[in-house]
């Protein structure tokens, strides 16, 4: 191969070698470089813990008896009181919440009993635990239910025209519906609906020592704030 020949076969190699690395510069000027993805914000770490606070009304059933005396009839007040509950998640979806708040029930005879008027008053202190499922698919709209055990602590009792009331501390089993609306991550509103069955017995002094069954039965129906930490 001649000298001439030679160079031109060079040159030619140059050329193309020049040409790639232009296209090639051309094709990196072209291609967007990414940028560092801005630092994401860390998510809070998900507590199981919450509480609520809530205004309750204890709307009570108005029934029971006095035993060996026919016709007779009870009734009791409603009443409205705050009521703080601390909820602990097991998983997103279970949950177990205790409720815990005090309230008062005035004591009326009715029936063939009217005539005893107010039998007195006493205090109630009735602590309920429930296990929930919580529905995690409707968004910031969080329903449940649940159901559970409930013990009623009744305490300062006070004869008004009976001498004496002794209302026997009881169990009873509680159904629970509601919701909580989540706000934003932390707080929400919440509504509830509970149902006690509770029928205590009772011992009294109305000039005579009867004793009989207080049914009270209360719905527990609530509204108020929920914070999940």
């Amino acid at each position: 191969m001649n000298t001439t020949c030679t160079r031109r076969i060079s040159a030619l190699a140059a050329a193309t070698a020049l040409l790639l690395i232009g296209q090639a510069a051309g094709a990196a000027d072209m291609t967007p470089v990414a940028e560092p993805a801005p630092d994401a914000p860390l998510a809070a770490a998900s507590s199981p813990w919450q509480i609520r606070v809530r205004g309750l009304g204890v709307i009570s059933e108005d029934n029971g008896h006095v035993n060996g005396i026919a016709g007779s009839d009870l009734s009791y007040s409603d009443t409205y009181i705050p009521e703080l509950d601390i909820t602990y998640y097991f998983t997103d979806n279970i949950a177990a919440e205790l409720i815990l708040g005090t309230t008062y029930a005035n004591v009326w005879g009715e029936g063939s009993i009217a005539g005893l008027g107010k039998i007195g008053r006493t205090w109630i202190l009735p602590p309920t635990l429930t296990l929930q499922y919580h529905f995690t698919d409707f968004g910031a709209f969080k329903p449940y239910v649940g159901a559970g055990l409930n013990y009623t602590i009744f305490y300062n009792e006070d004869g008004a025209n009976a001498a004496d009331l002794d209302i026997h501390n009881a169990f009873g089993a509680a159904l629970q519906v509601g919701f909580d609306y989540m706000v934003d991550e932390h707080w929400g509103v919440n509504f509830d609906v509970k149902k006690i069955f509770l029928e205590p017995d009772f011992d009294a002094n109305v000039g005579a020592d009867v004793d009989g069954t207080a049914k009270l039965n209360p719905w527990l129906v609530g509204a108020g704030v929920t914070y999940r930490f």
